[in-house]
């Protein structure tokens, strides 16, 4: 068949392409060539029209109809033009491959290009990019280094700035950004492109530092960045949260023209940017300015009055859209449900489904991180059990709104479900960096260790802060502060976060100066604390009672940083000025607050109250606790003992039937020690372990050491009645759970270490007084960890300072 005839059969399909599929007569051989083709780009393809239809029989025309077939994506038809033409012009063959490539036939495309080389014909510098474009979409990094090898071999990569940039952008898209900076620095020549490919490819990878050091040196060679660098570097600036800079890259923007009032991509970016720092204002002067604004820039301002608290705001801006809402609206919008406490979470859900939007498993996902966030665990599960379709987002979702709501158990069972499933995905950073606050809530040191150690195996840990930030945090909830210390001083890129971990560690092990030492530095290293960062230097101060610092930093909030105090600020205030002994000072203190009064203000009040043994503020604290909290076990069983110290039994049976009528019964003691890989559980008075009788006879011996009288637990024997007297001796302080996990801990382990023991209400006076001595008399250092703080008993002291 002559090339004529060709063409004019093919001519049929030029011109009425909708019927091209069934007018095509196939041979043997296009059938090979057809299994390249798996589907096409355009079920219906788009009618072409020849310009001269006097010029059929030219090859020029046939280059041409096999380009537009080619460009629109019609890869079965120009499979069957090009099986009829000239087999030796390099040209074509580019075409088969730019369209397949074009089409996201990348397999096929990497098929076509081997058959080419196989054919004889010359691959030029116009293949190669298309040839390694294909190998990034089709995730083939061995191929692609194949190629990577064949382009050095014939001097194209020093030639051909084309196909270096192809290079670049092939290893950044596989994640291999080191490899890709090492054909970066080779390169003889660099365009803008190149520049660029580097800059979002750092961004890309997590090092907002590279990044923006890359755009930097970019202007220092002297290329002018354009909307794509632009758009990269604030990226950068938004992962580093470096407010500074990303209003410096604006206002070069606007000098040098690359934000032009049309241009949606970079004011967008703009608008993303201030919407990330918090500055709504900028963000609303810059979202006003837009002359046209997509459904994506409608989007960025919604989610940045959610982000910030603008509720209403967020909603009226819903309303005023202007474009129709999608799925990312919708995903934007649900933040300002979770500010409103869930009680818009539910229509939000419900307008989704009836307009179609779900299964969506980014939408369901944000479903699940909002119930979580609004303490609605049911209705995430419910979300998370009904998804036909879960990424490995999904899961790490869920599993954080366990841990977020305290289910730890549940969210140890779902990883461990996760990890144990069939499918393919492999838990990764994020599900790490979800499931370790539940092992520090589950007080599993051991098993935290574990998975610390098969993430350093994996290498997550290496360079990751958001891993390393949550490990600071799980060693320091577990009592490790050592090691927990180690993880900080790993992190290579300290953010807000990584200080916040390190200086609440130190705070809840009662090292309250060390914390205050710590935000000093962090200041130095030129990081913005926010609300969390004073929450944890403020319980330093209380813990330690450091009342001068305290205020200072209270004052300094709004006043050097521009923070307004929230409420968890307030809690910490209350008690620093209840360690004073001046309630009356801390009652008037909360009358002033801006906000309502919580359970956990009051409770710090009743705590103050109870330190100072001043029953009158302890009443009135409980009082206003129950009328918010009425289940609240703590508050009940410190004002009994108030009350059983100061002989009023009355008053104590009173609380027990109020107890009982609530259906609130005490929570028991239980203390937890670890000991050669093997964790042990005690309660008060505990005789089932193996090695009880060994346990009960260190107990009596380090009892005798510290010279503790056998009845030493009574505060005011003459308040005591006989029949109580007798009661409590059978049950005594000595029999404590804390000081039998500790006697286990000073037996079970090495001469000279320190022991560990979690205990998961608050520790006695008594029981605090015994482990003084006895960390002087054995020489040891004592961890207890209570339900409030870390205690670090060393050579008859304590680091809280006997206020806790």
């Amino acid at each position: 068949m002559s090339a004529t005839t060709s063409f004019a059969q093919c001519s049929r399909i030029y011109y009425n392409c909708d019927a091209s599929s069934q007018n095509h007569q196939t041979t043997g051989k296009r059938n090979e060539n057809r299994n390249l083709v798996i589907n096409r780009r355009f079920p219906k393809p788009a009618r072409l029209i020849l310009h001269d239809p006097s010029k059929l029989n030219e090859p020029s025309s046939l280059t041409r109809a096999l380009r537009d077939f080619a460009d629109s994506g019609l890869m079965e038809d120009a499979l069957n033009l090009f099986d009829e033409m000239n087999k030796t012009d390099t040209f074509l063959w580019n075409v088969m491959i730019k369209g397949f490539t074009s089409s996201g036939l990348y397999h096929e495309a990497l098929s076509f290009y081997c058959r080419m080389v196989c054919t004889g014909v010359k691959a030029d510098s116009f293949t190669y990019p298309f040839v390694i474009k294909s190998a990034a979409g089709a995730s083939l990094l061995l191929e692609g280094k194949t190629v990577h090898a064949t382009v050095i071999k014939l001097g194209f990569f020093d030639s051909d700035v084309y196909v270096c940039n192809s290079l670049v952008s092939f290893y950044k898209k596989l994640g291999c950004v080191w490899d890709a900076e090492k054909v970066f620095d080779e390169m003889p020549e660099r365009d803008i492109v190149s520049w660029n490919s580097m800059v979002s490819g750092f961004l890309a990878v997590g090092d907002g530092v590279r990044s923006l050091v890359l755009f930097k040196e970019m202007l220092r060679c002297g290329f002018e960045p354009d909307r794509f660098s632009i758009i990269s570097v604030l990226g950068a600036c938004c992962y580093m949260d470096w407010s500074r800079m990303g209003k410096e890259i604006h206002c070069y923007a606007i000098r040098s023209g690359v934000q032009a009032g049309d241009d949606v991509m970079v004011l967008t970016s703009i608008l993303d940017m201030y919407s990330r720092y918090g500055e709504v204002s900028y963000a609303e002067r810059v979202f006003k300015g837009m002359r046209n604004r997509n459904v994506v820039a409608w989007n960025v301002m919604i989610g940045c009055y959610a982000r910030n608290g603008r509720v209403v705001d967020a909603f009226l801006c819903f309303q005023k859209m202007s474009e129709q809402p999608d799925v990312i609206t919708l995903i934007n919008l649900l933040p300002a449900c979770e500010i409103l406490e869930g009680l818009t979470v539910h229509e939000v859900h419900g307008y989704a489904t009836r307009r179609g939007f779900l299964p969506h498993v980014v939408l369901e996902t944000a479903l699940i991180d909002m119930y979580g966030g609004c303490g609605k665990v049911k209705s995430a599960e419910a979300v998370f059990n009904r998804m036909a379709q879960k990424n490995l987002v999904s899961w790490n979702s869920m599993v954080a709104a366990y841990v977020q709501n305290g289910e730890n158990y549940s969210a140890l069972a779902l990883f461990q479900e996760l990890w144990d499933s069939s499918s393919s995905l492999v838990p990764d950073s994020t599900s790490f960096a979800s499931i370790l606050p539940a092992y520090a809530e589950s007080l599993s040191l051991r098993e935290g260790r574990q998975l610390h150690g098969y993430i350093v195996k994996a290498r997550y840990d290496g360079s990751n802060t958001i891993i390393l930030n949550s490990l600071v945090h799980m060693y320091a909830m577990c009592g490790d502060l050592e090691d927990a210390r180690k993880c900080f001083g790993q992190v290579v890129f300290k953010d807000v976060v990584s200080w916040n971990s390190i200086i609440m560690a130190y705070a809840v092990h009662g090292f309250g100066r060390v914390s205050v030492c710590l935000f000093s530095d962090m200041i130095a290293s030129r990081v913005s604390p926010n609300k969390s960062t004073f929450a944890s230097l403020l319980a330093a101060c209380s813990i330690s009672g450091m009342i001068d610092e305290g205020w200072e930093h209270f004052n300094s909030m709004k006043r050097e940083y521009g923070i307004d105090p929230g409420i968890e600020h307030y809690v910490y205030m209350v008690d620093l000025i209840g360690r004073t002994g001046n309630l009356s000072s801390a009652m008037r203190f909360i009358e002033d607050m801006p906000f309502v009064p919580t359970a956990r203000i009051w409770g710090s009040l009743l705590k103050a109250s109870r330190n100072h043994n001043d029953i009158t503020v302890a009443e009135f604290a409980a009082e206003q606790v129950l009328k918010i909290e009425h289940d609240n076990t703590g508050c009940y069983v410190l004002l009994m003992n108030m009350y059983s110290e100061a002989g009023r039994w009355e008053d104590v049976n009173r609380i027990k039937l109020l107890m009982k009528s609530q259906g609130v019964a005490k929570t028991t003691s239980r203390s937890i020690v670890e000991t050669r890989g093997r964790t042990h559980v005690f309660t008060n008075g505990d005789r089932s372990h193996v090695e009880t009788n060994k346990i009960y006879e260190v107990l009596d011996i380090v009892s005798r050491m510290v010279d503790e009288e056998e009845d030493s637990y009574v505060h005011c024997v003459s308040k005591m009645r006989p029949e109580t007297l007798l009661k409590r001796r059978s049950n005594s302080h000595r029999e404590h759970s804390v000081r039998l996990a500790t006697c286990l801990g000073l037996i079970s382990t090495e001469t000279g270490s320190a022991v560990l023991v979690r205990n998961n209400t608050r520790i006695c006076r008594r029981c605090h007084e015994f482990l003084e001595k006895t960390s002087k008399v054995t020489r040891r250092e004592i961890i207890v960890g209570d339900s409030k703080i870390f205690h670090h008993f060393s050579n008859g002291c304590c680091s809280c300072g006997n206020y806790w």
